[in-house]
């Protein structure tokens, strides 16, 4: 495993990771157009090179032999949702599944709150889905708190989100 910042030519891989990390997490009993055309909009290579463009935004990928296997993307100066006490967030943090359990998503996460620590925040916040336990488990085991929810909107449906943050270590 080899981590480093994200290059312009690997936004078409990152856009499938985020396909296949998403419809695998999130839809268990099949796809519907509604699931299909917000992922297909959102992710796509042309967003996530604008996303690896962006100045308030670090994409940090993990990378084995054969390609990239996970990555996070830490977006700055991004108030949370509840009191805006916190101002950096870990917008994405998806590893493929067969690399899950490996420490990857671990090593991603700790290079992701060293860059916010380095761009001066001095906590970090996230959302995942209410229903993603393993997600929940994860964050919770490292040091993230609960502090409320929120809603993830598609259009007109609602799903509702845990709100986690975490004071940095300096």
């Amino acid at each position: 495993m080899a981590l480093r910042p994200a290059r312009p030519e690997d936004a078409s891989s990152l856009a499938a990771l985020s396909v296949e990390v998403w419809v695998g997490t999130y839809l268990r009993q099949g796809i519907t157009a509604h699931f299909a055309d917000y992922v297909l909009s959102e992710f796509t290579p042309a967003r996530m090179e604008a996303l690896i463009h962006a100045p308030d935004q670090t994409i940090i990928v993990s990378q084995n032999e054969d390609g990239i296997d996970g990555y996070i993307r830490v977006s700055h100066r991004c108030p949370d949702p509840l009191a805006g006490d916190h101002q950096t967030e870990v917008a994405t943090l998806y590893v493929r599944s067969r690399h899950q359990g490996k420490g990857l998503g671990r090593a991603l996460l700790l290079a992701g709150l060293q860059a916010a620590h380095e761009a001066g925040a001095t906590s970090i916040w996230l959302t995942t889905n209410s229903e993603n336990a393993p997600a929940i488990a994860f964050y919770l085991a490292q040091g993230f708190e609960r502090i409320g929810l929120t809603q993830f909107r598609i259009e007109d449906q609602a799903y509702q989100n845990d709100v986690f943050a975490r004071v940095l270590d300096h």
